[in-house]
């Protein structure tokens, strides 16, 4: 990433971790997007996380994968806070409240049928809706990169 001014960036992470007991057991994926996130944040970019966690029923909020755990860890992994919307299609002013170098993560792309669904209109719905929040999208999921 190389750019005076980034504005709002979203960036698809793999936050996919083992959690137990509300306790994130392995931290490794959260570690390996730092120096992404890191770029960006001290940059000037104003960072819109994007992930999913486990496999929930796509029918709605499930607590044992939200990813508000994940958020305040990586919180603590960078020493600032990390914002959080419970509801990734409707973040619209939570992403306007973002300053330079603010970083907010969205809660679990697959609570959202969109997300695996075999409708190519479902699925463009989200993503017009999540584009919506960010002039630039970085991929550093290579985890998800490989699935249609």
């Amino acid at each position: 990433i190389n750019a005076e001014y980034m504005g709002n960036v979203i960036m698809r992470v793999d936050f996919n971790v083992p959690i137990k007991n509300g306790v994130i057991q392995d931290d490794f994926r959260i570690k390996s997007a730092l120096p992404t996130i890191n770029k960006v944040v001290s940059s000037g970019g104003r960072l819109i996380l994007i992930s999913h966690l486990g496999r929930p029923k796509e029918t709605g909020y499930e607590a044992d994968l939200s990813l508000k755990i994940v958020g305040e860890h990586l919180g603590n992994l960078m020493g600032k806070p990390v914002a959080f919307a419970a509801d990734c299609m409707n973040a619209g002013a939570e992403v306007s409240g973002l300053r330079n170098g603010d970083v907010l993560l969205l809660e679990n792309l697959r609570f959202y049928p969109h997300e695996g669904s075999k409708d190519e209109a479902q699925r463009m719905e989200m993503a017009t809706k999540l584009s919506s929040y960010a002039d630039l999208y970085v991929s550093d999921a290579f985890g998800t990169a490989h699935r249609d």
